[in-house]
């Protein structure tokens, strides 16, 4: 592995399991420091942090509820105490409740929005106060958005808002000199999503890309390790689909 991120700092959020795991495993390994932020489990979070510094890497654990803009404030305060600066700013957190329309509740509707809409947001605001030239963020939205899934119409508006706020800020952030994109991933196969979900189920969602199979957190984390490096300097305000032909 290369060390093309050495001397930087990263922020990953929700980086205790899945797809953010893999993300702030692949950054460290690239010779990022990085901050495993975690909302409700240090044991996970962790283990995360023992496990890069095993492989000689360096990472420490920072809670944080991302729906709380104070919270996000706190932070990026406390990354920049304990590692100077910060670079890289990639946010992962998020929910997914999913309900046919005839049975979504305010609730489900405010919690997927707070954390995958404010969270992310206020997180690039203080991104934008903190990060200098040559800055990265990566957003999550997800490549359900270019489908139409009974039942994930809020999860794919709050995703939806995410790709619009990564286009419009683009310019903003430009004037800094810094990038900002949204990965889309297709179905992966963490924990989380395979949850609840029928061998049937999963059958189909692997024939419905085109190489025959749930994509890995793995394969989510080369694209973002792409993003966060010098050579995507000329990529800003852009969603990339990384879902293997899902649509």
């Amino acid at each position: 592995m290369s060390q093309a991120l050495q001397g930087k700092v990263a922020i990953v959020t929700g980086s205790s399991r899945g797809i953010g795991r893999a993300v702030a495993e692949r950054l460290a390994e690239e010779g990022a420091s990085v901050i495993i932020n975690y909302s409700s489990s240090p044991k996970q979070a962790e283990e995360v942090v023992q496990g890069i510094k095993a492989k000689g890497g360096t990472a420490a654990a920072i809670q944080a509820d991302i729906s709380k803009p104070v919270q996000i404030e706190q932070l990026f305060k406390d990354t920049k105490a304990l590692f100077g600066k910060i670079d890289i700013v990639v946010n992962n957190a998020g929910i997914m409740v999913n309900s046919l329309i005839g049975e979504a509740t305010e609730e489900q509707f405010d919690k997927q929005f707070a954390i995958n809409v404010k969270g992310t947001y206020f997180a690039c605001q203080q991104a934008f106060y903190h990060l200098k030239q040559g800055g990265r963020i990566i957003n999550f939205s997800t490549s359900v958005n270019g489908q139409m899934f009974p039942a994930y119409s809020i999860y794919a508006g709050t995703k939806g808002a995410v790709e619009q706020f990564t286009r419009q800020l683009a310019k903003e952030f430009g004037s800094k000199g810094i990038t900002i994109n949204a990965v889309a991933p297709g179905p992966v196969a963490t924990d989380l999503f395979l949850e609840g979900k029928s061998q049937d189920q999963l059958e189909g969602l692997k024939k419905a890309n085109a190489f025959g199979r749930l994509g890995e957190p793995e394969d989510i984390a080369g694209v973002v390790s792409f993003l966060a490096g010098e050579q995507s300097g000329w990529i800003s305000g852009q969603t990339l689909r990384v879902n293997g032909g899902f649509i």
